[in-house]
């Protein structure tokens, strides 16, 4: 082969490198040549496409808005001040410490429940410049008696009078109106409106069929106010009236045997007794409600029957 043929053999496998095999097959000697000597230009070059890698973004962090108000665990002045005043108008707040405890958040839900307010438990704006105006809960039985206690099915309280004067303003949850099955017999979970006194009780821990009870007060066969672990702002127990552990331990020692007991479930208020108790026995102006658990039951009306039969019922 001859130095010509070598060289241009030379050219083409350059050129085929350099431009690729369909630009170098149109006999494109100059580009050939370019490419053998190394100047081949950009211009010349045919043009490629690079894409660009991709980026990936991190994960949005969600931003969480802070609860409005104070509630459980702050600490102040501001918190102190707020439980000051609520235990002038006799909510259960226990120490004026300054701790926004449990206690403290009681007071508050009942507060909110009294006030028709959302039951949060915090101390927001508006329930700060509400305690700030309020006053005490009015009673609602006039005349029921100097010792008594008032139980508000529609707003969820208890209100405990002493002397004819307000003691303390609980939180309760009654009875949640639905209906519940035990051992082969079914009733509806149901507070039932009347007036009542308290009778029987047992000090500590009590095991029902239904549940465990504590510090439980009897006063309409079955049904008592005990302290219950869970006091929801909301009625959810099987009749009874749950109150909150803390006060469970002082309340019954406040409402000796025959103590009145009002529950309103309705528009009308119970009638109030209008003598004590001769011997333990209610007055005989107003009928006797059961001692002992009967098996059957019947539910409340707005027009508060004095007598009503219910199972036990925590």
């Amino acid at each position: 082969m001859s130095m010509t043929a070598v060289i241009r053999k030379l050219a083409a496998v350059a050129c085929v490198l350099a431009l690729g095999a369909t630009a170098c097959s149109k006999g494109d000697s100059r580009l050939a040549k370019k490419a053998i000597a190394g100047t081949t230009s950009a211009t010349d070059a045919p043009t490629t496409t690079t894409e660009a890698p991709t980026t990936t973004l991190p994960p949005t962090t969600k931003v969480t808005t802070p609860l409005p108000g104070f509630g459980r665990g702050a600490r102040g002045p501001e918190v102190q001040a707020l439980e000051q005043r609520l235990a002038e108008m006799h909510y259960d707040v226990g120490a004026v410490d300054g701790l926004f405890d449990v206690m403290t958040v009681n007071a508050v839900i009942a507060f909110q429940k009294v006030e028709g307010m959302s039951r949060s438990g915090r101390a927001t704006d508006d329930v700060v410049a509400k305690v700030r105006t309020a006053s005490a809960p009015a009673p609602m039985v006039p005349g029921g008696g100097a010792r008594r206690v008032e139980v508000d099915v529609n707003r969820q309280i208890l209100l405990l009078f002493e002397n004819n004067a307000l003691y303390r303003v609980l939180p309760v949850s009654t009875g949640s109106g639905k209906k519940y099955c035990v051992d082969g017999q079914c009733a509806v979970a149901n507070t039932p409106g009347g007036s009542f006194r308290t009778t029987w009780r047992v000090n500590g821990w009590h095991t029902s069929r239904l549940g465990k009870l504590y510090n439980p007060v009897f006063f309409n066969g079955g049904i008592a106010i005990h302290g219950a672990l869970s006091v929801p702002t909301y009625p959810a127990s099987h009749g009874c009236v749950r109150i909150p552990m803390a006060p469970a331990e002082w309340f019954p020692s406040h409402v000796p045997k025959d103590t009145p007991v009002y529950v309103l479930n309705g528009k009308a208020a119970p009638v109030p007794f209008d003598e004590p108790a001769p011997n333990g026995a209610p007055p005989s102006s107003v009928p006797t409600t059961t001692t002992a658990p009967p098996t059957s039951t019947t539910t409340g009306s707005s027009s508060f029957p004095t007598t009503t039969t219910t199972p036990p019922a925590p």
